[in-house]
């Protein structure tokens, strides 16, 4: 990687680097991308064996409703501070 790459690539993300930032970055640069070359081997000799990134699925759940439609709002009206008949009185948000 050079100077220049490292010019293109402030150019790309459209920020400006003063001389000392491009050097600075590219001895920061090199490291990284031989780390990403390491993690890119492992990868490769890993994926010939059975596990795959793409075996495990999320398990769901099925809904269901556990109560009757309004079996704990008087309990809930009866603990909040301040109502209007049947209704909660909130705070104005806007």
């Amino acid at each position: 990687m050079e100077i220049k790459d490292i010019e293109k690539l402030a150019k790309l993300a459209r920020i400006e680097l003063a001389e000392e930032e491009k050097k600075t970055l590219l001895k920061e640069v090199e490291p990284i991308l031989n780390y990403v070359a390491q993690l890119k081997e492992v990868i490769k000799s890993e994926s010939s064996s059975s596990y795959k990134v793409g075996d495990h699925r999320n398990v769901m759940r099925v809904d269901e409703i556990k109560n009757d439609s309004g079996e704990n709002t008087d309990v809930l009206v009866a603990e909040f501070p301040e109502k209007q008949g049947n209704s909660l009185k909130v705070k104005k948000i806007l």
